[in-house]
């Protein structure tokens, strides 16, 4: 098998540098190279990882690229925290003095991200916060100065306005249905831990989560989070959510209308509400390890202004090895997801290896442990070799359709900054429109590594062809949602998410064709993509502007 894999790199690495655009066999070449047996699903600290990092270092080293990691290395180390509970010997809620005992996955799902043998939270206070969103630009703030400190967070999912009806003070106030970042369980977890709760539990809807308990639960209590210093470790000793219908009945005991404390929570005068005679609690032993894993860096160093960057990324981790499907099938070999971007990336690399030196210089990443929260590009983001400040855009791939050509290119995350001008600008140039994602209440702008840098302020491009349903020129959007359909039912995550013969790779390549395009203009260019006015990252990349004069 291993001889058969180094002879499939070798006719990749063979592809001549000088053919002229993006070649869609090479692209099935390398989706074919690294979603083969040898690479076990690609899983991060695997038996895949060492020959994945292996392959793509050779792959770079062949088309000319030079190292581009920190130290003049090919790589970037991400140490990783691996997690996973217990059966808890305590877990739950004293109402009014009596204990009500939860079955972990009924009542409430939790995980941890410390490092400590067990997870202990003793009658803690509990407090709902409503969105827990601060939010100065829109001029939002649910905590109105409540103390956090020693209490567990009750939080609602979503943004403020998610459920607003026009006449409300919040209606259109942050994204409608087009969820921000202050929407995601992410932020709502980091907030609370800013603030000082030692545990936070969001209450579940499957509109506002935009999947059901079942994807909750799914996790079993395993959870990754990158290494971070003693002083940084999130104060949250326990995160995770709370039942609906759970939810309800808690409110209730209480003495409060939890219906009703959803329309408050729509109000800017909303302050935090106690859940009085209420206290949680839990005892539950964690078992923890390092993991020590990859980011793979190559660049194209910049000519004229080689302190400024511009990055692609991709990320290289699958889910592994798992339980058999029907056919027997074990390796999860995510050769879409996203075997498609990194093939992408060698593409582009080629591409633009062969062509004059740019102005500035071209990173390409591709990333580790993406399917377990963003976290290569997390680290990198905590740790980059490229200051942030002077990186101009990332442009990002993961996941493209394989149904063909397409009538439109679809956008993720409206509004946010100037690349999405420069994406309709080029797909035009194309014979193609630009249409918004399909579902935004979902936040799939925030679901991708290019999200790690973005909410550090720079400037970024997805690439997601799960976003919204192609218009494609053989069927119309009805085939796109059915390819859509077909790749999100069947084969997301799973062994079925392998190469096969009836890909047509022509929408793809259109969809490359377009960061390619985009990516040449900003690294020959001088202008700076920016973030619009009401982007929740324009403050931050506003706080550095000074360096990009």
């Amino acid at each position: 098998m291993m001889k058969r894999l180094l002879a499939l790199a070798a006719i990749a690495i063979a592809t001549p540098a000088a053919a002229q655009g993006v070649d869609p066999a090479a692209i099935t070449r390398t989706v074919q190279d690294i979603s083969a047996d040898a690479f076990q699903g690609r899983a991060p600290g695997g038996p895949g990882e060492t020959v994945t990092i292996d392959y793509l270092v050779k792959r770079f080293a062949a088309l000319g690229l030079q190292p581009g990691g920190p130290d003049g290395q090919w790589t970037q180390t991400v140490p990783l925290l691996h997690t996973r509970l217990g059966q808890p010997e305590r877990f739950g809620v004293s109402v009014k003095g009596k204990w009500q005992g939860w079955t972990r996955g009924e009542q409430a799902y939790a995980w941890s991200l410390q490092p400590n043998d067990k997870a202990v939270i003793d009658n803690a206070p509990l407090v709902f916060v409503g969105y827990g969103v601060t939010a100065p630009e829109r001029k939002w703030d649910d905590f109105k100065r409540a103390d956090l400190h020693g209490k567990v967070a009750v939080i609602l999912v979503n943004d403020p306005d998610f459920e607003a009806v026009q006449g409300e003070p919040v209606f259109q106030k942050f994204g409608g249905r087009t969820m921000t970042y202050y929407g995601r369980w992410t932020y709502k977890f980091e907030e609370m831990a800013r603030r000082g709760a030692i545990g936070a539990l969001i209450v579940h809807d499957t509109p506002g989560a935009g999947y059901g308990w079942n994807v909750v639960i799914s996790g079993q209590g395993e959870a990754y989070d990158i290494v971070r210093p003693a002083g940084q470790i999130t104060s949250l000793r326990l995160q995770g959510w709370l039942n609906g219908d759970a939810a309800a009945t808690l409110f209730a005991q209480a003495g409060l209308d939890l219906p009703a404390l959803r329309k408050a929570a729509r109000d800017p005068a909303f302050t935090p509400v106690p859940l009085k005679g209420i206290t949680f609690s839990a005892a539950i032993p964690v078992s923890h390890e390092v993991v020590e894993s990859h980011n793979v860096l190559a660049k194209i160093p910049g000519k004229a202004a080689a302190d400024q960057t511009v990055m692609f990324g991709a990320h290289w981790d699958a889910y592994g090895v798992g339980p058999a499907d029907k056919q027997g099938n074990t390796i999860r070999r995510g050769a879409n997801d996203d075997g498609i971007g990194v093939a992408a990336l060698l593409e582009i690399a080629r591409i633009l290896k062969a062509e004059p030196a740019p102005r500035r210089t071209i990173a390409f990443a591709v990333w580790t442990a993406e399917e377990r929260g963003l976290l290569g590009s997390e680290y990198y983001a905590t740790h980059p070799v490229y200051p942030l400040e002077t990186t101009a855009a990332n442009l990002t791939i993961d996941i493209l359709q394989t149904a063909g050509k397409a009538k439109d290119a679809i956008l993720v995350g409206v509004g946010q900054d100037s690349l999405q001008d420069d994406m309709a600008r080029v797909a035009a140039t194309q014979g193609r429109r630009v249409t918004p994602e399909g579902l935004p209440e979902r936040g799939l702008f925030y679901r991708a590594d290019h999200f790690s840098l973005a909410k550090r302020g720079v400037p970024v491009l997805l690439q997601m062809g799960i976003a919204g349903a192609s218009d494609l020129e053989t069927g119309g959007t009805a085939a796109g949602q059915a390819w859509i359909d077909a790749y999100t039912g069947k084969c997301y995550h799973q062994p079925c998410d392998a190469w096969s013969p009836d890909w047509n790779l022509d929408g793809a390549k259109q969809d490359i064709d377009l960061m390619l395009v985009i990516g040449r203009e900003v690294a020959n260019g001088t202008a700076w993509p920016s973030w619009k006015p009401g982007s929740e990252f324009k403050a931050i990349r506003d706080k550095s502007a000074a360096l990009r004069k």
